[in-house]
């Protein structure tokens, strides 16, 4: 009688690659999601003047990474949708994203519109995180924004300027240094 012979790991491999995985397009894809990196924003966009990232930088993040987990990229046009596939090469599975193209006869515009919705439906179907070089901005925006001013003090003031302590002209100006509610702005109105 033949001995059975039993297999033990490696001692160069961890225990989680031993444990059989579920070869799912799922799966790959949340192995693939914890490699991508944050997206750089290489173009500038002279209307709004912001940066963003292209859709060359977006597929130069992500395509590698989905190659090395057997998963192909596809982002072709069918009747008048722009689609964002990913396909598993090993089980046939597709996950996809897409978006109706406007009806535009201009070729150029056409194609500009193409090359937005396959950047847009690459990104919402992985989620991708860009990187945030509008954090600046966006912290000036908080701290350029006005204080409020609490309905006691408001009517404090207008208890001053019904009393002949303060010009409502004053008063006005003293609060132009606050965001009002809609029910202190009719207030002013009536001064």
């Amino acid at each position: 009688m033949k001995k059975e012979e039993k297999s033990y790991p490696q001692l160069n491999e961890k225990f989680e690659d031993v444990i059989p995985k579920p070869q799912t397009i799922w799966f790959k894809l949340w192995k693939a999601k914890q490699e991508i990196e944050a997206v750089k924003k290489n173009a500038k966009n002279p209307h709004f003047k912001n940066n963003y990232a292209d859709i060359n930088a977006i597929i130069e993040a992500v395509e590698p990474v989905l190659l090395k987990y057997n998963l192909i990229l596809m982002q072709p046009v069918k009747l008048g949708h722009v689609y964002t596939e990913i396909i598993d090469c090993e089980t046939g599975q597709i996950v996809d994203s897409f978006m109706k193209l406007p009806d535009i006869q201009d070729p150029q515009k056409i194609g500009s519109a193409v090359t937005y919705f396959r950047r847009y439906t690459l990104q919402s179907l992985l989620s991708l995180q860009a990187e945030d070089d509008d954090a600046n901005t966006a912290s000036a925006t908080i701290k350029t924004q006005k204080p409020t001013i609490s309905q006691d003090r408001f009517e404090a003031g207008l208890t001053k300027v019904e009393k002949g302590e303060m010009t409502a002209d004053a008063f006005k100006k003293a609060l132009s240094g606050y965001e009002l509610t809609e029910l202190q702005n009719k207030a002013l109105m009536l001064l």
